[in-house]
C-alpha cells in the first residue's frame, strides 16, 4: 500500500489525497482486509492487482524519465553532432570553417 501511495504521490503531485486513485486504492483494501471475523477470500487477487498496478506507474514514471533525457531536440548542426561524439571538424583555408 505504502509503494503504491508513494508512485501516485509521483504522478500527481501533492494533491494526490484529492484524487479518485486514491480513495479507490484506500477503500479497496479496507475492504479487503483480513479481520479476526472473517476472512477475506479475495485478498490474494487484490494484492495481485496492487502489484501490477504498482508496476504500471512505476514503468510510466521511469518510461517518461526516459523520453525526457533521450528525446530528439530536432535537427542539429553537424558541429553539434560532431561534438556529441567528440570529434571536431576540419577548419577549411581562408576562414570560412
Amino acid at each position: 500500500l505504502r509503494a503504491l501511495l508513494r508512485e501516485l504521490r509521483h504522478a500527481v503531485g501533492r494533491s494526490y489525497r484529492d484524487s479518485p486513485a486514491y480513495r479507490h486504492v484506500l477503500a479497496a483494501f479496507r475492504a479487503h482486509r483480513v479481520t479476526s471475523e472473517k476472512l477475506c477470500r479475495a485478498q490474494q487477487e487484490l494484492h495481485f492487482q496492487a502489484a501490477t498496478y504498482l508496476c504500471l506507474l512505476r514503468s510510466v514514471r521511469e518510461h517518461e524519465a526516459l523520453h525526457r533525457e533521450y528525446h530528439g531536440r530536432g535537427e542539429r548542426s553537424p558541429q553539434e553532432v560532431a561534438g556529441l561524439v567528440g570529434f571536431r571538424l576540419p577548419q577549411q583555408p581562408g576562414g570560412k570553417g
